[in-house]
């Protein structure tokens, strides 16, 4: 009896399933070619007849895009150098030390990454608001995001923290290093794949961040890209080559990035896997 080629059936099925989850993006980008009498044309085509990249510049200047993107470039830096200096620290003490606290703490950021940004935004705004953080928008927006990126963040660290061998530390203590030595110096290069990977992943999150933004910030000079794609949707929208097109300026650098460093990534994401 001839066995099935299951590895290349396995294949075949993520190639299937990747090409029904990429197709989105791919409409996207070509629709953002057609003009409108092509969008509504049935049968539709699934590539323009007479393509238009035009669209492209002009959306960027009517748009001003270029300060919405420079908005979600600060709050998805400041989000991710936030989540990493105080992740990696939680996410060490957490991989190291053992105790009926450290569980505590585990379970308590396992619980704080289940509660979606929607629950979270109404108390976020009030303690803002009594604070006096909303006149400093982009800086609310920082703290909230980083405060849901961070339980994500610590889970994964950890993982990677303690695939490094204990022994090494002990024998920079032997050495004369002192615990912060040993951490800087030993510990936190051996972690440092996990780290960078982590930190790519939160930013791509935080670049791409809505909620928190669209409830905090009123002012339109300090709206991310993906709040200002917002104000081309509405009941009476009809100008969707241009909404592809802002979609596409603005997925493009993350999509980008992923590629460049989907690798690193993958690498990353299993180095505290197995041990």
């Amino acid at each position: 009896m001839t066995r099935l080629p299951v590895p290349r059936l396995f294949l075949a099925l993520a190639m299937v399933l990747a090409a029904i989850y990429l197709f989105p993006l791919y409409w996207m980008y070509a629709t953002s070619l057609k003009g409108q009498s092509e969008i509504f044309a049935n049968p539709p085509t699934f590539w323009p007849r007479d393509p238009d990249p035009s669209i492209y510049p002009e959306t960027w200047e009517r748009r001003s895009m270029g300060r919405f993107l420079w908005n979600s470039l600060v709050i998805g830096t400041g989000v991710t150098a936030l989540t990493v200096l105080l992740g990696t620290g939680c996410a060490y003490v957490l991989a190291r030390y053992r105790s009926a606290w450290v569980d505590l703490g585990l379970f308590a950021i396992l619980m704080l990454q289940v509660l979606p940004a929607s629950v979270m935004i109404t108390p976020l705004y009030v303690g803002f608001n009594q604070l006096g953080l909303l006149s400093y928008p982009r800086t609310a927006v920082i703290l909230a995001a980083a405060g849901k990126a961070i339980p994500f963040y610590i889970v994964l660290v950890r993982a990677t923290f303690m695939n490094v061998p204990r022994e090494l530390e002990e024998a920079a203590l032997v050495d004369g290093n002192s615990r912060w030595g040993a951490f800087f110096f030993i510990v936190l290069p051996l972690a440092r794949n996990g780290i960078l990977v982590l930190a790519i992943l939160t930013f791509m999150q935080a670049f791409g961040e809505y909620i928190y933004a669209k409830s905090i910030i009123t002012t339109q000079a300090y709206q991310p890209a993906s709040v200002g794609l917002s104000g081309f949707l509405g009941p009476n929208s009809t100008d969707w080559n241009g909404i592809m097109a802002y979609a596409a300026i603005y997925v493009t650098p993350i999509v980008a990035i992923f590629v460049i460093l989907q690798r690193r990534i993958v690498a990353g994401l299993t180095s505290g896997a197995l041990k």
